[in-house]
């Protein structure tokens, strides 16, 4: 089996996992509990991407507004389609990343990473152009781990026999009408 076989094959994870995202962000009003981190604000907004079938029969439909219209996006979900890609707004402690996931390839898209120094501040230091640089690799790495672990909770919740009860709340907030 090749890796376009393999990434086929388990696609359907990273929808899962998008879906169960959102989910959770709105069973707690946009915190996710993560173990040893606490608190982690998610927030979906104003674009979502689903699909459904394959080859001929594969169609997208793309939803945009604000988080409280994305009532078509549930309403794609009850009719079978599959959340590929949103927008996510993460926030942990004074910082908030902004970014789009692809859910088949777990691709990282338009990432926002918290603002911190300004260009003004540094002028021509160089040792501040560098801290600056530095300070902002450090937070992609803090925003996709961030990500990892809430894939982590995901999957060992996924894993474990509390699934099933989990999967039936997901299936009730999905055939849940606003």
């Amino acid at each position: 089996m090749d890796l376009v076989d393999i990434i086929a094959e388990k696609r359907f994870l990273g929808q899962e996992f998008l879906t169960w995202l959102w989910f959770k962000s709105e069973e707690r009003g946009g915190a996710v509990a993560l173990p040893d981190l606490g608190d982690v604000g998610v927030l979906f907004e104003k674009h979502m991407l689903l699909e459904h079938g394959e080859g001929d029969a594969h169609e997208k439909v793309i939803c945009q507004g604000l988080q409280a219209e994305l009532n078509e996006a549930r309403t794609g979900l009850r009719m079978g389609k599959k959340l590929e890609q949103a927008r996510i707004l993460l926030g942990q402690g004074d910082y908030e990343w902004s970014l789009t996931l692809k859910a088949s390839v777990f691709d990282f898209r338009s990432v926002k990473v918290p603002k911190t120094m300004t260009a003004s501040e540094e002028a021509n230091d160089p040792a501040a152009v560098e801290a600056r640089l530095l300070d902002k690799i450090g937070l992609y790495e803090q925003g996709v781990r961030l990500v990892d672990e809430l894939f982590r909770l995901y999957l060992n919740l996924r894993l474990s026999p509390e699934w099933e009860a989990e999967l039936a709340r997901l299936r009730a907030w999905v055939r849940r009408k606003e």
